[in-house]
Parts: C-alpha cells; structure tokens; sequence
C-alpha cells in the first residue's frame, strides 16, 4: 500500500509539473489541438480551424464576445461569482436545458486543457485551470486564445474559421452586424447558423449590438478592443 501511495503522489506532482509546463507554452503559442477539435474529427465533423492574431480581428468581433459571453470579464479574476449564483439558481428549477454561469476565461481553461462534460471532478479542474491562467496569462491574451478555439460551428474553430466559412472575409473585416451574428450562436454553434439567422437568433443579435453599444465606451474594454 506504501508504494501505490507513493507512487500516486509522484504521478499527482508530475501531472502538476506537466500541466504548469504545458500553461507556459500556451503563454506563447496556440495549442496544437485540443480534446474538442478531436472529437470534431473522430466525429467526422471535420476541422476548420486558422488562428489569427487578436490585431487581426476586427475590434467588432473582441466586444461582441465580450458583450454575449462574459460582460465583466476585464474587472474578473477568472469567476463572476454572482453570475454563478444567477446560474445555480435558474437551474434549481429546470428539468430540461441548464445555464451556464461560465466565464470567457473559465472557457478558454475548458476547452484548451480538459474536455466537455459537467462532472464535479472536470469543474474542479478548470477552477484550477482558470486561476493559473489568470496569474500567468493577460487579459489580451486570454481573449486571444478564447476566440481562436472556440466552437463556432460543426467543425468550426476560432473567428478566422466562423468569419470565412459564415461569411466568406477574414475576422478583420466582419463588421457589428456579423460579429454579433456569430458571437449570438456560441452557446449552441452546433444547432444555428450566424449566416442564416433564426428568428431566435435574430433578437439576440440586436441585443448584442446594443449591449455593444453601451460597452465600446468602458476604458477597460476599450484597452481589449482596440489595438
């Protein structure tokens, strides 16, 4: 029994050391494939993926995800506690869809270090995910990597990827309209299309915009948006 725990306790510092080291590396470069992009590709999805630099991104597509997603997210320390608590909430009650009180940061440590899922165990791990990131990696950085990798279609990653295949430009050149557009699917890129709009997805583009709107003038946002 000695040497299993001993031995567990040297696999438990080695995943430490490995995941630290991998956490750097993702400070400079983007990562090769994440766990989500291989299901993409196990699934026959495919994988339409081209990461950009955030100066190659029109600042539309920087606020409209922050205007959807995670509207605290400069002022946040990787939580929006009481976004959290609205989600828990809401859920109490719900047997069907749940929501999510996650942030764009809680995202990026989701979907570059750890897979899908909702158990207690894949949870724990992005906490600790998201608050190395927060003390290694800056905001810019952050919102780098959030709209590179997200899912933003069936076997469409990052807004380069979405911008071409929706609309057929580059991230740089989406205007409002179509950030919002893509930024509006993101929590079900699988079930709309920002190119063809539901009546569903239509109102929430239009409070987007607005939200967009109000957000461009916040000197926080405006060091994210603009270069």
């Amino acid at each position: 029994m000695k040497k299993v725990l001993k031995a567990f306790k040297k696999f438990i510092v080695w995943l430490f050391v490995l995941h630290i080291i991998y956490t750097i590396i993702i400070w400079v470069f983007n990562p090769p494939l994440t766990l989500t992009m291989m299901g993409s590709l196990i699934r026959g999805e495919g994988l339409k993926r081209d990461y950009v630099s955030l100066k190659n991104m029109s600042k539309h597509a920087r606020l409209s995800v922050i205007a959807a997603e995670d509207q605290l997210f400069p002022q946040h320390f990787g939580f929006d506690l009481k976004g959290i608590q609205a989600a828990m909430e809401f859920n109490e009650n719900q047997t069907g869809k749940l929501r999510g009180g996650s942030t764009i940061s809680q995202q990026v440590a989701k979907n570059v270090f750890l897979w899908q899922g909702r158990s207690w165990l894949r949870k724990g791990l992005e906490a600790y995910c998201t608050l190395w990131m927060e003390l290694l990696y800056s905001k810019r950085r952050i919102l780098e990597l959030y709209l590179n990798i997200a899912e933003m279609g069936k076997g469409v990653y990052g807004i380069e990827a979405a911008a071409q295949h929706y609309f057929k430009k580059s991230a740089a050149s989406l205007s409002a309209r179509e950030a919002a557009a893509i930024a509006a699917c993101l929590p079900s890129p699988k079930k709309y299309n920002p190119g063809k709009p539901s009546r569903y997805v239509s109102r929430r583009i239009g409070w987007i915009q607005k939200q967009m709107r109000q957000l461009q003038s916040d000197p926080e946002i405006a060091k994210l948006i603009n270069d």
